[in-house]
């Protein structure tokens, strides 16, 4: 299951030894909403190569302005807490599962 992400706890949660993607969006962002679910089940599929983190831009305002997010959803995938891949916007899973694969 994804984890939330704040101000405070953000640093720790990339520095995971699998793919961490972060997700960056609002309660508000219609394209949010439709790329939520596809993260779940890509999540849980690949949990052994992958974790999630959500960050609420309203919420982490710190994390979003320190990492330049203009548009939401934004997809920032890390490997030992660097960056590695970005995406703007929503896309279906297999653009999703395709884009994880390439990062792995």
């Amino acid at each position: 299951m994804a984890k939330v992400a704040t101000n405070t706890s953000f640093d720790s949660l990339i520095q995971a030894d699998k793919l961490v993607i972060v997700d960056f969006w609002a309660t508000w962002c219609g394209p949010c909403r439709m790329l939520s679910p596809i993260l779940d089940e890509v999540e849980e599929e690949m949990s052994d190569r992958i974790s999630v983190v959500k960050v609420n831009v309203d919420d982490a305002d710190e994390i979003a302005a320190k990492y330049r997010i203009m548009s939401i959803p934004t997809l920032l995938f890390f490997k030992n807490g660097v960056i590695v891949d970005k995406t703007v916007g929503a896309m279906p899973k297999p653009a999703l599962v395709e884009k994880i694969n390439a990062n792995l």
